[in-house]
């Protein structure tokens, strides 16, 4: 297992710099950059071409792409995420301020999913096509269909026109007043974990329909054993190693895929500084949150790789 875990450790430094390169080339080429977008703030249009030069020579984007990306990189393996083009303010320490707000709501919403998810899924299969597995096969597909955002866009809209009522949209920070950061933090929680629910609904219930199919669930029947032992001793554990797939692959997501759910309830996470980097033309906030956030992919998937070995000891890596 160690060296297993070794071997996966190494292969994420080659996986990280291919990302990286794509990600580093990839912002650069979006239309327009952020020496215009600072040229367009100051200078007489005759001069406009020579403030371009010197704003280009001051953010040290006078080189070749490939000379940027090994100065960046150098300074990465040195600790330093570098500054944001804009403010020159640490990029490190704005992302480790902004990464427990986007931990936080990505906490609260698997809870949320795996609260409502996993209960319905088993509900669902143990009464397979009965009316309550057909009333919940349809609740889990109609979780899936509706966006996040159109929810969340909803919710602020209709409350504030007819009810006189919206969530706060200023963020509090947890230690500050935690009551009050908790009550800003569960309506987008519970909206994403809704969402994400729907999937995991789904995978849980095809699962455990093919766990208790098996002779060893048939066997335990045949003993007389009552129906929560059978599900939760016996057929539970088997059925939830691809839930833990589905779930580690949304946990990314969370991170700095919530994008649009962290605008519109004013939470200043990794989402939110991440978007504002795009359409500033931030160079360095975007080639550091794409590695912040690869470096977590890689790290979840080996989570739910130890997760396996634990759910199931037939599971061994060598």
């Amino acid at each position: 297992m160690r060296n297993y875990i070794i071997r996966r450790l190494l292969l994420i430094i080659p996986t990280v710099i291919i990302v990286t390169i794509i990600v580093f080339c990839a912002a650069r080429f979006i239309p327009g950059s952020v020496v215009e977008l600072m040229a367009s703030q100051h200078g007489e249009a005759q001069d406009i071409e020579l403030t371009m030069q010197m704003i280009r020579h001051q953010l040290g984007l006078d080189v070749p792409i490939y000379v940027q990306y090994f100065r960046w990189l150098g300074a990465v393996f040195r600790g330093d995420l570098g500054q944001s083009l804009w403010t020159e303010q640490s990029i490190g320490e704005d992302i480790l301020q902004r990464v427990p707000i986007s931990i936080e709501l990505g906490i609260l919403a698997i809870i949320t999913a795996l609260i409502v998810a996993l209960p319905i899924g088993i509900i669902s299969a143990i009464r397979q096509d009965t009316f309550t597995d057909h009333i919940l096969r349809g609740l889990a597909i109609l979780l899936i269909s509706v966006p996040a955002f159109w929810v969340g866009t909803m919710i602020i809209v209709y409350p504030a026109k007819y009810l006189g009522w919206m969530p706060t949209v200023f963020y509090t920070p947890f230690l500050e007043n935690p009551i009050k950061n908790l009550s800003q933090f569960i309506i987008p929680a519970v909206i994403l974990g809704l969402v994400m629910s729907g999937t995991t609904m789904r995978m849980t219930r095809t699962m455990m329909l093919e766990v208790l199919r098996q002779d060893y669930i048939r066997t335990a029947w045949a003993k007389g054993l009552r129906e929560r032992v059978v599900i939760f001793r016996h057929a539970l554990k088997n059925a939830l190693i691809p839930v833990v797939t589905i779930i580690g692959m949304q946990l990314p997501i969370l991170v700095g895929g919530s994008v649009i759910i962290e605008t519109i309830f004013g939470l200043p996470g990794i989402g939110r500084y991440f978007i504002l980097a795009l359409v500033q033309r931030d160079y360095p906030i975007v080639s550091a949150i794409n590695l912040v956030i690869a470096i977590f992919v890689m790290v979840c998937n080996l989570g739910v790789d130890l997760i396996y070995a634990y759910l199931d000891p037939r599971v061994q890596y060598r």
